[in-house]
């Protein structure tokens, strides 16, 4: 049996965790620095199995150790937003807490596979490289598939369509920057400005940016959960049954989309290996310049934590 440890038993890495056990397909570890609140939850989880038909093994630890010999690590620790606070307000406390996680996945799992998903997200994911010296393609970060999903969601929404029949894509960082690609998103295979006005289309790309803040906004006390955790979920599902999925992610580019050093939401293809490819798009002169706009915002970010 394959096995995922989740680090953080908040929100986030709760949900995770339940839906990870219900895909059946890999034990799970969830790791939290509180005494018992990953014990609880994974007892809690763990107990739903007779009911929801799963047979892996689901427990809590506040004890590094048993994240040994795990073949996806999820990072989930780290503070959440509240009102009023952007991504990057957070990154002087997470980045601490990173830097803890990492030095114990490299003593613990060195051979696993790093998904972040701790905000800001794309410093947090570039520190978690540069923290643990792991290869880049074994270290990312879950942005584009959660903003692609909110993405789709509201032109669904928009369209009064299933969102099955949606297909979106968001680049750049996972901010106020990011980066969402009208001309490759399409309903049916149909390009979304074929079946929407200019104005609707900013309208919705508009709410994709803002689509977090939104519900921290609803929230007052934290931020979103249930969305994040299914893009996590889907991104391990395409590692361990190593299905080659084509979707963005937060992967450390060295001169794709004319970007070095830096980790930023792309098209990647996902396996056993991790990001087994970065794929480049045609982009026009407007969508490249946007792009460069949001490395520039990750790139200030990278800055602060290197001094």
């Amino acid at each position: 049996m394959k096995k995922v440890a989740v680090i953080g038993a908040g929100n986030v890495g709760a949900s995770t965790v339940q839906r990870l056990a219900e895909l059946n397909i890999a034990d799970v570890v969830m790791l939290d620095i509180v005494e018992g609140l990953p014990q609880g939850k994974a007892l809690d989880i763990f107990q739903a199995a007779p009911l929801m038909g799963y047979d892996v093994d689901v427990t809590g630890t506040n004890d590094y150790a048993d994240i040994n010999d795990s073949d996806v690590v999820v990072i989930t620790a780290g503070i959440a937003r509240k009102p009023g606070m952007s991504r990057d307000d957070l990154l002087a406390t997470n980045i601490k807490i990173t830097q803890q996680v990492c030095a114990n996945i490299e003593k613990y799992a060195p051979e696993a596979i790093i998904i972040t998903v701790t905000n800001p997200l794309d410093i947090i994911t570039y520190a978690a490289l540069r923290c643990t010296q792991f290869d880049r393609n074994k270290v990312f970060g879950m942005s584009g598939l959660l903003d692609s999903s909110r993405f789709a969601s509201f032109i669904a929404k928009e369209m009064k369509c299933s969102v099955r029949d949606v297909s979106a894509m968001v680049l750049g960082g996972h901010g106020d920057s990011m980066v969402p690609l009208p001309e490759y998103s399409t309903v049916s295979g149909i390009p979304l400005g074929k079946l929407m006005d200019d104005f609707t289309i900013e309208k919705v790309v508009n709410r994709t940016i803002n689509a977090g803040a939104e519900i921290v906004e609803h929230l007052k006390d934290g931020s979103a959960f249930y969305a994040p955790s299914a893009a996590i979920t889907s991104m391990v599902e395409a590692i361990l049954n190593d299905t080659k999925r084509i979707v963005p992610a937060s992967a450390f580019l060295n001169g794709e989309y004319g970007q070095h050093d830096i980790c930023l939401g792309v098209p990647v293809k996902l396996g056993k290996e991790g990001v087994e490819e970065i794929i480049e798009l045609e982009l026009s002169n407007e969508e490249i310049q946007a792009l460069q706009r949001s490395a520039k915002a990750v790139k200030e970010g990278i800055e602060k934590i290197r001094s």
